[in-house]
């Protein structure tokens, strides 16, 4: 029976997983040298755009004002965590920066049970499973560069990883029915203008180079989807397991850079990888 309840939040979950590693697959092949701003900007500009007129055109019911508090609180911590994570990427190397990230549904469930959600301890034992086995497959990259990690790659890291559980739980609250896109732009403009407002204040150029565009604004769209994917799944029982769902996508960006980059995949590397599906499937049972 818990399966069948979780398996709507943890598809959705599943299906910003996907959108986030194609996403991220399209930043290691960008250059690197645009900055966190001009890569952070057009991504969140572009997904605001586009679930702007979505809510406009699919929308039928009316928030309240908790909710859209609610969603622009969501969007204001999204886009702090959004320049945490870049900042962090920038910084240390992935295989440091992604498992202390994808801890973050560790958050998201215990914030779940402390509001008295029920979650067994198979599902928790599950939960931490799928954070270690994507933790074991980032740590396992024979390609990343031998840097020791610096205090602050990580303090980076720590911050973004409780800044996606936070604007998840805040974002799901803020999500009802006939509602949903409209939350989500909400929350998008929140999170360009704090990102847009912090650029001013660092004197940091927001603008990419035309070169460039497009691929961000593919990774806006997929971004937006990935969102809205976890916003949405407030409307379902377990939401909390959206989160779990969303965070292989550090999995998956390994995956498609090996089929599409024709980065190689050690042998450790499928080890956590296959770990992080069958604890997958297991939730879903």
């Amino acid at each position: 029976m818990h399966g069948a309840l979780v398996m709507g939040a943890l598809t959705l979950g599943l299906i910003a997983a996907f959108s986030w590693g194609v996403h991220d697959t399209m930043v290691r092949y960008i250059s690197q040298k645009l900055g966190v701003f001009r890569s952070l900007f057009p991504v969140l500009l572009t997904g605001t755009v586009v679930t702007s007129i979505l809510a406009f055109a699919l929308d039928t019911g009316s928030m309240t004002s908790e909710a859209r508090v609610m969603a622009i609180l969501s969007g204001l911590v999204f886009g702090v965590t959004g320049m945490s994570f870049y900042a962090a990427l920038a910084i240390g190397p992935v295989r440091v920066v992604a498992p202390v990230v994808a801890s973050f549904p560790i958050l998201s469930v215990a914030w779940a049970v402390a509001n008295g959600q029920s979650v067994t301890m198979l599902q928790w034992l599950a939960v931490l499973v799928i954070v270690g086995g994507c933790g074991f497959a980032a740590m396992s990259s024979a390609n990343e560069e031998a840097a020791p990690p610096t205090l602050q790659a990580i303090l980076w890291s720590v911050l973004a990883a409780v800044g996606f559980a936070l604007s998840f739980a805040l974002g799901q609250l803020s999500v009802a029915d006939g509602t949903e896109m409209t939350a989500i732009a909400i929350a998008r403009v929140g999170a360009v203008a704090v990102v847009v407002l912090i650029a001013l204040i660092l004197r940091k150029p927001v603008l990419p180079v035309r070169s460039a565009l497009p691929i961000l604004l593919a990774m806006g769209l997929l971004d937006a989807i990935a969102i809205g994917a976890v916003m949405v799944a407030g409307n379902y029982a377990y939401p909390e397991f959206a989160s779990v769902g969303a965070s292989i996508f550090g999995v998956l960006t390994i995956i498609f850079a090996s089929i599409f980059l024709k980065e190689p995949v050690t042998r450790s590397q499928w080890i956590g990888i296959v770990i992080v599906f069958v604890a997958i499937g297991y939730l879903a049972l």
